[in-house]
């Protein structure tokens, strides 16, 4: 892989896997999570407005698609972005980067339950159950109240809400030669979905770290990011960039534990292990028919944007694993690849 797109792929992994860490600073120095989530929204959406003007793009007119937008940036955007931040006020960023990988697990789910996803084997089967497991064992619940704790299901609701954010925009959002545009306009979308939690909001009372971390989120982790994965795909095909996404919960666990002093033991690590060996398990048959059509797959857009055939993180994709991106092929969050957060 040229040296370019090797640099755009640790970038991507960096800025979207620091997602969760960019939250927890924002939480724990005065802003809350509808207000991280606003601000979030419209820093990512101005720097993907400046995107899509210098690459000549034009937002859409038609209603019909508008109205497609606003449900993907509910379930894409909104509200998962607000539920990580609600997560992360009594869970550590480690925890919510790798609980984002469970995307595809609950993608492959729905896939099932609408019979849209049949091709499942017995070595599909066995990555559903070993993910799952894996979630089960970071949490112990036999040791506390663990997964069944508010703040783990707002994280584990997070990722079922990437995944049925993909399902919709599969079926309702096709590919467009507007991709940053509407990105751009699905994240308006999420601006305005978010600004109806403003009265529940708070005061507005962040420190300079707060406002610099928040930031860092919207600018580098939901509007840059968006730009590197598309890059990445044009460059070197979307089944490359979806290998972005096995990278983010490393990073938000490393991140947490060296900024944040988080501590993670070893039943973590190997339940982050197990999690991802379950995600790469489920993408067999996924990546080989990504393979076969690479040379044809259409530009799409991330977590944060609005196509369903690219690969995104805070992004993660129904086949990937990242915290804000948002495509059938692609691995993605705030969170990505999946949704960083």
């Amino acid at each position: 892989m040229p040296l370019a797109s090797t640099l755009r792929m640790a970038a991507l992994a960096l800025f979207w896997g620091s997602g969760f860490l960019w939250i927890k600073l924002a939480l724990t120095h005065g802003l809350t999570p509808a207000q991280i989530t606003i601000v979030r929204c419209a820093l990512g959406t101005t720097v993907l407005l400046l995107l899509a003007r210098r690459a000549g793009q034009r937002l859409p007119r038609s209603r019909t698609v508008w109205g497609h937008l606003a449900v993907a940036a509910l379930f894409c955007n909104a509200l998962p972005f607000a539920l990580f931040a609600l997560g992360e006020q009594h869970l550590d960023s480690g925890i919510a980067g790798v609980l984002n990988a469970t995307t595809p697990l609950w993608s492959l789910l729905i896939g099932i339950g609408l019979g849209t996803d049949r091709a499942l084997g017995p070595v599909r089967l066995t990555g559903l159950v070993l993910g799952f497991a894996g979630t089960v064992l970071i949490f112990a619940p036999w040791h506390h109240e663990g997964l069944l704790s508010l703040p783990a299901l707002y994280l584990l609701a997070a990722a079922a809400s990437y995944a049925v954010a993909f399902a919709y925009m599969a079926r309702h959002l096709t590919a467009s030669e507007t991709p940053m545009a509407m990105s751009a306009a699905q994240l308006l979308a999420a601006t305005a979905w978010s600004t109806l939690a403003l009265p529940a909001a708070g005061a507005f009372r962040p420190d300079v770290t707060a406002l610099l971390a928040v930031a860092a989120l919207g600018v580098l982790g939901t509007g840059v990011t968006f730009y590197l994965n598309y890059r990445l795909i044009a460059d070197e095909g979307p089944t490359t960039a979806a290998t972005v996404g096995y990278l983010l919960p490393v990073v938000s666990v490393a991140l947490g534990a060296a900024v944040l002093d988080e501590q993670i033991g070893v039943r973590v690590l190997v339940g982050m292990a197990v999690v991802l060996v379950g995600v790469g398990l489920t993408r067999r048959n996924t990546a080989s028919r990504t393979r076969g059509s690479a040379g044809a797959t259409r530009d799409g857009a991330t977590r944060d944007g609005a196509t369903p055939d690219g690969a995104t993180p805070d992004g993660a994709t129904p086949d990937g694993a990242t915290p804000d991106g948002a495509t059938r092929d692609g691995a993605t969050r705030d969170g990505a690849t999946q949704p960083a957060a």
